[in-house]
């Protein structure tokens, strides 16, 4: 329920603030006073188009506030813990700011949200119908949604469990297409993976085995330059009949022969002794790689063609040994998982042919509720319409089959309403022959259905009861009345009927004051109701038949 409405530099609305109560709450007033501003301003806290127009000439923003008590049967705070939105003894304010530079600042209970959220918040708060909003009923790819609405038990969990069906059906489907776009794709791939496992598997490639090839490789191409080095050496040291080893000996025997007689001297004795049998076993290591060294003039041309096979490798495949072999492992994993391909699709075949059959089925069993609610739904209409004078009227739900339904997110259903308010003539699409008239008493007749079912906090009627008068008019607010019964409602009319039966009337004005316009907001008492209701009667001239006149009326709305 709306509960208090604050409006700042709003259009020709410089401040106002009005509180609402439960029940039945009309908006009278002159033609331009100012009534659908205050149901534009309730719509824009609703999430609805803002616009710069809205400010109020020489203002810099406008400002619209209100605040909402949620009823218990309403799932908004549901949808507010989900965007952790703090809740307070079912208190929900809401605010709405544009500047003249267009930017929109929205909050909820203080927390800043964009349009979309408010407009989906507002959804579960106010219910807005205007003269022009009948565009629901005049499309007929709403009425499915509109049939749905008057869902039974049975329906929303049909509705679900199809849903489920559909977007596994279409996730599979959406697989089976793109698997056969890109078979082609696919073989030539696995044709490139199979050459390449083939490559790097022929190649029997070995981490380390580069640096090993370039070293042996340096030992090879040098052969002639470390032969001619080791031979020189052990020629030096132990060779001929200078060598260096017979010089050393020499020197070791002679301090051997001293070395008793002083320390110093034990220590030269000792150091030539190391030295001696150090170089002796160079000399011996040095004659030992020149026995072992041996030249195989076509290994240096195997390992120059073996280190090109690598660089190859390495250019395609990866920087390193390590790497190449890590993607040689990648791919035959992956062709291993391509041999079951064929497999995998033959079950992706049957998986999405048990989906097309449960999706057929589901469709089904969802469409026959339909039926079952739209012959209820039909019923409740037609006795609604009954009170509101149009009880000629024929009213049909029509399903539209198909030798090949087409299966969508809300079933295989096409529906349509027809309808024929003359005798005798035959049921047509309601979009083609439903006059505005009409059509606002088949929406009144949906709106009391439908206000029964759902947990509306407010709904605002903005002279729907336009071009009828008397006893349709009378009927239309017994209507707008009962609809109240279950939730508050505001209603903008030029309809005596209609005032007249209201909990609680606000009369609006508009006034110049100081050269610029303003509108007002007045509640009105029982005596100035009376003076209101017999201005709408009679006009400007109000005699004391048209006084008695509204007496009635509101005596009569009384009871």
């Amino acid at each position: 329920m709306l509960q208090e409405l604050a409006i700042e530099n709003f259009a020709i609305i410089s401040s106002l603030q009005v509180s609402f109560g439960e029940g039945m709450t009309t908006l009278t007033g002159e033609t331009g006073a100012g009534k659908s501003i205050i149901i534009d301003a309730v719509g824009l806290l609703m999430g609805g188009r803002g616009s710069t127009d809205y400010i109020r000439q020489g203002a810099t923003k406008c400002l619209l506030e209100g605040q909402f008590i949620v009823g218990k049967a309403n799932k908004l705070p549901l949808l507010l813990e989900e965007l952790s939105i703090d809740l307070t003894d079912g208190t929900v304010i809401i605010s709405r700011e544009i500047n003249q530079s267009g930017k929109n600042v929205c909050r909820v209970n203080g927390r800043l949200v964009n349009t979309t959220v408010l407009r989906e918040i507002g959804t579960y708060l106010v219910d807005i119908h205007g003269q022009n909003e009948h565009q629901e009923l005049m499309q007929a790819d709403h009425h499915l949604n509109l049939l749905d609405q008057y869902a039974s038990d049975q329906l929303p969990n049909l509705k679900e469990t199809y849903k489920q069906i559909y977007q596994s059906y279409k996730k599979t489907l959406k697989r089976v297409k793109n698997k056969q776009t890109n078979e082609k794709e696919f073989a030539q791939r696995l044709d490139m993976l199979t050459f390449q496992s083939q490559e790097i598997e022929s190649a029997d490639l070995r981490i380390g085995e580069e640096s090993e090839l370039k070293e042996e490789r340096q030992r090879l191409a040098n052969y002639h330059k470390v032969m001619a080095a080791l031979n020189n050496t052990y020629d030096a040291l132990s060779g001929g009949e200078t060598s260096s080893l017979d010089g050393v000996g020499f020197a070791m025997n002679e301090m051997m022969d001293i070395e008793n007689l002083a320390t110093e001297y034990s220590d030269i004795s000792e150091t030539i002794k190391n030295s001696y049998y150090q170089l002796q076993e160079v000399a011996n290591e040095a004659l030992r790689c020149v026995d072992a060294l041996e030249v195989d003039e076509g290994r240096l041309d195997e390992i120059e063609t073996r280190l090109d096979v690598i660089r190859q490798l390495k250019r395609k495949y990866g920087e390193s040994e390590e790497q190449i072999l890590s993607y040689w492992q990648e791919i035959n994993e992956e062709l291993l998982a391509s041999t079951q391909f064929e497999q995998q699709n033959e079950q992706l075949e049957k998986e999405l042919a048990t989906l097309e059959t449960a999706l057929i089925k589901a469709a089904d069993e969802l469409s026959l509720e339909r039926k079952k609610v739209a012959r209820k739904l039909e019923e409740a209409i037609l006795k609604e319409l009954a009170e509101l004078y149009l009880e000629k009227t024929l009213f049909e739900v029509r399903f539209f089959e198909s030798d090949n339904p087409i299966y969508q997110e809300s079933g295989q259903d096409s529906v349509e309403f027809y309808i024929t308010t003359n005798p005798g003539e035959p049921l047509k699409p309601l979009v083609k022959v439903a006059s505005g008239g009409e059509l606002s008493r088949v929406m009144l007749a949906l709106k009391t259905i439908f206000s029964q079912l759902h947990g509306m906090t407010s709904i605002v009627f903005d002279e729907v009861d336009t071009g009828v008068s008397g006893r349709v008019a009378q009927a239309i607010a017994n209507k707008i009345h009962q609809i109240s019964q279950r939730s508050q409602v505001l209603c903008i009319t030029h309809l005596p009927q209609v005032a007249a039966v209201a909990d609680t009337q606000y009369y609006i004005e508009k006034n110049i004051v100081g050269e610029r316009t303003e509108t007002s907001l007045y509640l009105l008492t029982h005596d100035e109701r009376v003076l209101e209701v017999g201005r709408m009667l009679a006009g400007d001239e109000i005699t004391p038949l048209t006084i008695e006149h509204a007496k009635e009326l509101l005596a009569l709305a009384k009871k």
